[in-house]
């Protein structure tokens, strides 16, 4: 307790407004509680490595309880009205916008991202719940035609039972609200696992679902440590009791979660890790097209599953974009603690990450490539700080050719021909998100149809929506059903026929 005291004294001028969202205790059953075991996990400020609060470690036994209690409350909430279940979700929207502010101050103090990009954060992750209590209503059947004339067959829609959602550090508002918004429009209860950085705003989300109505075993938040999320994790997956899981985050754990579901032939919706091309043609508008590799390549310090990962940039123009974005980066971005005003980027999210940034870069130096600016940590602004930084004469031989860098580097590669690009772009087993910029409509369109990933952003650095599809190819997805919209939702209702 006096830590806690310490650092909300510490912290005071941010967390003063939100501390009526600041919970130290998991949501389970309608009731805030602790672990079983009674451990806790600090949770930590990546501006400064400071405590801002300890939440429950809870292990399988916790988890089993969270399970039970949404298949219980599932067999009411299932059957609630399309207009039920809208009203619920809208009732969480208005309170989500209402208090908007508090939510981003307790993101950028778990997650480090500025106030500004938090602000953004949560309007875009309100969006989703907006978006699902609205598309509640829109859960329709079919009539089909009968092969003979004393037959009738119709298809109804049904919500397929407990939902598990596993859910990033790297967007701990948006990623929760695009899942349990879809799981909940269907009529699924949900057990979400945040990560172990920032269980903080799922915990603050589950405190304004209460206060929105949901029935008691509806939303469930559980917290865990390192310690504990693997156990956690595979209990989730090899539960009967859970009939959907949906899950974002690295690649090697999705193929560890797929195994796991295998068992009682879960439904899952995978979000897996990206290795973004961003090609920019001779005939690019160059202004239009470093605008969107700022956006793209830095949003949340780089550490975005969509951030442009590898930048293609053709030979009449290669000269230019480099100076003008490394102009930009120079001019545009400001680092440090992302509560404070004027501060545009902040800190990575933990030590591990940090050094496989800086072990990536150090590599590539090392085997002759140029750094143009950056380079290095900044110890001077806290111990997570990375310096914005632009490589070029990179080859297939270094590490950061090849491997999703997560972090403020951006590197640039030089090509000649339209096919090369393509080629060099598609190179990768993983196809999540990709970028080209032309004013060639021709091109616009030949390329479109050949680069191997789910998303593209045509002269667009920004893509995600709540009304657009989300996902991948590859090794970016796994059996991810996304339609106009229905991002998750799709793995949350069954027909009946």
């Amino acid at each position: 307790m006096y830590i806690l005291q310490k650092s909300i004294s510490y912290n005071a001028p941010l967390l003063s407004r939100s501390l009526h969202l600041l919970k130290d205790l998991a949501y389970v059953n309608g009731k805030w509680v602790g672990a079983i075991g009674k451990e806790t996990f600090p949770i930590y400020n990546p501006a400064d490595k400071c405590i801002i609060n300890e939440v429950p470690d809870m292990d399988v036994k916790d988890t089993q309880l969270a399970i039970d209690a949404a298949s219980n409350a599932f067999k009411t909430f299932s059957q609630t009205t399309a207009k039920e279940r809208s009203d619920l979700l809208r009732n969480w929207y208005n309170l989500m916008v209402k208090h908007s502010e508090d939510l981003a101050q307790i993101l950028t103090k778990e997650n480090g991202k500025s106030i500004a990009e938090s602000k953004g954060e949560i309007k875009y992750g309100n969006s989703f719940v907006e978006w699902f209590s609205e598309e509640a209503r829109r859960i329709n059947g079919e009539i089909l035609q009968a092969p003979v004339s004393n037959r009738k067959l119709f298809l109804w829609k049904q919500p397929v039972g407990v939902a598990a959602l596993i859910t990033p550090w790297n967007f701990p508002h948006a990623m929760i609200t695009r899942k349990a918004g879809a799981a909940l429009a269907a009529g699924c209860t949900c057990v979400i696992k945040p990560s172990e950085d920032t269980p903080l705003t799922a915990l603050a989300l589950a405190d304004l679902a209460e206060k929105a109505g949901f029935p008691h075993g509806t939303v469930n938040v559980i917290t865990t440590s390192v310690k504990n999320s693997p156990s956690v994790g595979k209990e989730l997956c090899e539960n009967v009791k859970v009939r959907a899981l949906s899950f974002t985050g690295s690649t090697a754990v999705g193929k560890i979660l797929y195994r796991q579901c295998a068992s009682n032939i879960k439904r899952i919706s995978l979000e897996l890790g990206g290795n973004a091309p961003f090609i920019v043609f001779d005939s690019a508008n160059m202004d239009v097209a470093v605008s969107g590799a700022m956006a793209s390549k830095f949003r949340n310090t780089g550490q975005t599953c969509v951030s442009a990962n590898r930048f293609f940039v053709q030979a009449g123009k290669f000269d230019e974009f480099v100076q003008k974005f490394l102009s930009k980066m120079k001019c545009e971005i400001k680092m440090g603690d992302g509560s404070k005003a004027g501060v545009t980027h902040g800190p990575l999210i933990k030590e591990s990450q940090l050094n496989m940034v800086h072990g990536l870069v150090t590599d590539a130096v090392q085997k002759g490539a140029k750094v143009h600016c950056g380079g290095t940590p900044l110890p001077e602004l806290g111990p997570l700080f990375y310096a914005p930084t632009l490589i070029t004469g990179v080859t297939q031989e270094m590490k950061i050719y090849s491997q999703e860098i997560f972090g403020p580097v951006a590197v640039i590669h030089k090509f000649t021909t339209e096919d090369e690009a393509i080629q060099k772009s598609n190179d990768t087993p993983v196809g999540l998100a990709g970028y080209f910029y032309s004013e060639d409509v021709s091109q616009i369109f030949r390329v479109a149809k050949k680069l191997e990933v789910g998303m593209i952003g045509v002269n667009e650095g920004l893509i995600s929506t709540a009304e657009a599809a989300f996902g991948g190819v590859k090794e970016s997805a796994g059996q991810l059903i996304a339609h106009k919209g229905w991002v998750d939702i799709s793995a949350c209702w069954q027909y009946k026929g």
